[in-house]
């Protein structure tokens, strides 16, 4: 059989296989693995895998990927990100080692704030040329699908903005990429002292708004103290999905707030965050199914001397994913890599639950665990290959990249 690729000479191929949905507990421990393996793919999409002696006999191609003994992964899926803004904030991040918090920051004007003001004057243009170049260092992180947040707009126009901005890099990058609108990050300025007021437009006119345009999955909020309280939220998240935009949240990042188990009353596809989740918030989310999202990343960031319970809520059978939470303050991280490091050291996860964590439960975080996150038959040919003596060294590793190319469809995106 003629197909378009053959990837062959893979030391190990780690196909992080899944099974009709995300991984769960033990379960992501247990990823398939062909010793000398390859794939075959056609228009993009992985036709067959095997080893390397079967894929040879059964199928010619256009063209032959020696990957040198190397190993071959799935590539990453970073389920949560804020990559579209103007300026980074490196001075709150002096501010921070001085002894300042995120919240002093953020009601001193700083923190998302701060960002809302560049991004609502910034033109279209130069929005997407910024994006573009973080999510380019990205893909040579080995990302070759992510989520994109707006959420430093606040204003109808402004959110919209972003989101056409999103729809440009997922249709002129050669990477997959979800909308989530994040009109409900913050309160903005002109409604400091008038939440009901924002309550009302993000109900009445953003959401609406977004609906017709037609271009975001999913719709998030920021649920937290001195933030979108439970109430809030609720009434926010059930206007969304009234507009059939699927739901998510950012909860109990700060403090144990009922966030966990408000995401598991509405059927979140995921929860993020979760520093300070409680035992009946992470039963919630067990019970309803719904994906804990872990930002080790951001805790490293803030000099956090806690961690979310990665650890227990594996035990516990949760399908735990981790994400960079790529943004302008809180993490300015944008791999994947370190990422698995920190949740590694930092929540005891070991790596191979990391890697589980950052493929195929990620993907299934943003409703795309039957495309992508693995490589099986039938899924899109995102594949990275390394130069790396085993699965461990990836998070033990810290400091640079041992990637020696990434592909997304089949294509090569990056070669060191």
């Amino acid at each position: 059989m003629q197909v378009d690729t053959i990837v062959r000479n893979c030391r190990q191929l780690i196909t992080c296989k899944g099974k009709d949905g995300p991984l769960k507990g033990k379960e992501m421990r247990d990823i398939v693995i062909f010793e000398d393996g390859a794939l075959a793919i056609k228009d993009g999409y992985i036709v067959d895998i095997g080893s390397d002696a079967e894929i040879a006999e059964k199928y010619t191609a256009d063209e032959i990927i020696s990957a040198k003994n190397y190993f071959v992964l799935p590539g990453f899926v970073d389920c949560h990100t804020h990559p579209v803004f103007v300026h980074t904030r490196e001075d709150e991040f002096a501010l921070r080692l001085q002894g300042y918090s995120y919240m002093q920051i953020a009601k001193a004007g700083g923190g998302i704030l701060n960002t809302i003001k560049t991004t609502r004057n910034a033109s279209e243009e130069l929005l997407f040329d910024l994006a573009k170049k973080r999510i380019e260092k990205m893909m040579e992180l080995g990302t070759t699908t992510l989520e994109a947040k707006s959420g430093y707009g606040l204003d109808t126009e402004s959110e919209l903005k972003m989101l056409r901005v999103i729809d440009r890099l997922a249709k002129e990058l050669p990477v997959t990429i979800v909308p989530t609108f994040l009109g409900a990050h913050e309160y903005p300025e002109e409604y400091k002292n008038n939440h009901e007021g924002y309550l009302d437009l993000l109900c009445n006119e953003m959401i609406p708004a977004v609906a017709k345009q037609g271009i975001a999955r999913f719709c998030d909020i920021f649920t937290e103290a001195d933030v979108f309280s439970i109430e809030e939220s609720r009434r926010v998240l059930n206007c969304a999905k009234q507009y059939g935009l699927q739901l998510k949240m950012h909860a109990d990042e700060i403090e144990p707030l009922g966030g966990a188990e408000l995401a598991a009353e509405l059927g979140c596809i995921s929860a993020d965050h979760l520093g300070s989740t409680s035992d009946a918030g992470i039963k919630a989310l067990k019970d309803k199914g719904v994906i804990p999202v872990l930002l080790p990343a951001t805790l490293f960031s803030l000099g956090s001397k806690t961690y979310a319970r990665g650890r227990e809520m594996i035990d516990m059978g949760l399908p735990v994913a981790l994400a960079t939470d790529y943004n302008p303050g809180s993490c300015n991280c944008d791999s994947i890599p370190l990422t698995m490091s920190i949740a590694c050291i930092q929540m005891k996860l070991i790596p191979v639950e990391a890697f589980c964590a950052t493929t195929i439960n990620a993907a299934y975080a943003l409703g795309l665990g039957d495309k992508v996150g693995s490589l099986e038959i039938g899924k899109q040919a995102d594949f990275t290959i390394w130069d790396i003596p085993s699965l461990n060294f990836i998070p033990y590793h810290l400091g640079s990249s041992y990637i020696v190319s990434v592909y997304a469809k089949g294509k090569c995106i990056y070669k060191a």
